[in-house]
């Protein structure tokens, strides 16, 4: 879910002072993107950590247990406050990337024009995302998907930024359609089969059709909760060796690629576009005024944090009672899930601003910076160390952790992402795999000491 460094933005951070394609200089950066991007890939753990740690019916034994105790009410903290908004962050700054790239870069004679290193450096993305994903077992990777999306983007370099918003929120309203298309589908399934139990309680003689309605509902609510001979399977094989694990991943992976591509698409592409739009409008690289940047904050919080407790509360009742939740409602919470994810990555960032001029913590924002500028490498060092920390192949800890746990492990990572990328910062030039990236890009070998 969505370099990191100049990564995750393709070619954001390859300005040059002549205007030529090459790689960014380190005091051509834009710090506060680099804020934003280091605080969104530390905060991306947050939503990933379950994923590497625990099987999925232990979620849902926290969801249909007591409203009560550290496991519920960290997962009530972190659905309300930041599911889907850190890469959402990094998919706005994706966006401003694009931006980034095209304004900063000119076709030289006898070079390659600039549109072959922009899909290049897509190209490599993607296939950097097939390496997390499949090398590295991280089947959440966001890489790939930010890639093939990436290429999109082009067609719209030079669209003004109001209509790049506009663009964005018009996503919004497809994804929105394609998820209520899809919600009416099971509503239908649902009072296909209340009329089907009503005319055998009547002693009718049950069409086909009905009979089909009949068991098609139960079949539903049987899969929305877990299977207990799919989680044992699951938990043996994540405790295994890594090829045990590799071979249960690969439909997973396969499948997930080529389902989110279809049905995410706009989940990515809104917040690109937003991204672009916002990036025009100077809101990342710190050009509003502090008066402007507090008003999106309480505008950002007030909007999204209320929307952000009904989406959760709405994904309680959606797990606990899915035919009461579909008899009682008929526009889906899910509908919330981009709005609301807009106005909190909005207030967050702005946060963030306010805290870079205040100056109040400056060895912070300037640890942040350092992550952002690593970010691509940050990224895929998490997928190592948490593989490692929790798939059988290493050190074994897969669903031995409570929920709240989890995130001891992710203090724990994000002290030494915050150390390390200070550490090797004071040294080189980019992290090492922003380095390969680079010179992957441009065929040719980039200097990496300062």
């Amino acid at each position: 879910m969505s370099d990191l460094s100049a990564s995750l933005q393709p070619g954001a951070a390859d300005t040059a002072g002549a205007h030529a394609v090459k790689p960014v200089s380190s005091a051509e950066r834009i710090r506060t993107v680099d804020v934003v991007r280091g605080f969104a890939l530390l905060g991306i753990l947050l939503m990933n950590i379950p994923g590497f740690g625990i099987d999925w019916s232990e979620l849902y034994n926290i969801i249909t247990g007591p409203e009560a105790g550290k496991d519920y009410y960290t997962l009530a903290i972190i659905f309300t406050f930041f599911d889907g908004t850190m890469r959402g962050l990094f998919s706005m700054l994706f966006g401003a990337g694009m931006v980034l790239f095209m304004m900063n870069k000119r076709s030289q004679p006898g070079e390659a024009p600039v549109a072959e290193y922009y899909y290049r450096r897509l190209l490599w993305l993607v296939l950097f995302g097939l390496f997390n994903a499949f090398i590295l077992l991280w089947p959440g990777d966001i890489l790939f998907f930010y890639g093939l999306c990436g290429m999109i983007l082009f067609a719209f370099r030079k669209v003004k930024p109001v209509w790049l918003i506009t663009l964005g929120f018009a996503c919004v309203a497809l994804g929105m359609f394609k998820g209520q298309n899809q919600y009416n589908d099971m509503r239908d399934t649902r009072s296909n089969y209340l009329e089907a139990i009503a005319a055998e309680k009547a002693g009718k003689t049950l069409t086909e059709k009905q009979e089909e309605a009949k068991a098609a509902w139960p079949e539903i609510e049987k899969n929305q909760k877990p299977d207990t001979t799919y989680v044992n399977r699951n938990l043996r094989k994540m405790h295994s060796g890594y090829g045990t694990i590799f071979n249960h991943f690969i439909p997973q992976n396969v499948n997930g690629e080529v389902n989110y591509m279809y049905h995410g698409i706009w989940d990515l592409l809104c917040m690109m576009f937003i991204g672009m739009g916002l990036f025009g409008l100077g809101f990342f690289s710190n050009k509003l005024s502090t008066s402007t940047y507090a008003m999106i904050l309480l505008i950002g919080y007030g909007i999204g944090i209320p929307l952000g407790w009904r989406y959760f509360s709405g994904f309680e009742g959606w797990v606990t009672n899915i035919s009461g939740y579909v008899d009682s409602w008929r526009v889906p919470h899910w509908s919330l899930y981009d709005f609301r994810r807009i106005f909190l990555c909005i207030g967050h960032a702005s946060v963030l601003m306010l805290l870079f001029r205040s100056r109040i913590v400056p060895w912070l924002m300037k640890a942040l910076a350092n992550v952002g500028q690593m970010a691509f490498t940050n990224y895929l060092v998490q997928s190592i160390i948490c593989t490692w920390f929790f798939y059988g192949y290493g050190f074994d800890n897969y669903n031995r952790l409570r929920f709240h746990q989890l995130y001891y492990v992710v203090f724990s990572v994000w002290v030494l992402q915050l150390i390390y990328s200070s550490i090797w910062l004071r040294y080189f030039r980019f992290g090492p795999f922003e380095w390969l990236w680079r010179s992957l890009t441009y065929w040719e070998k980039q200097p990496m000491k300062k």
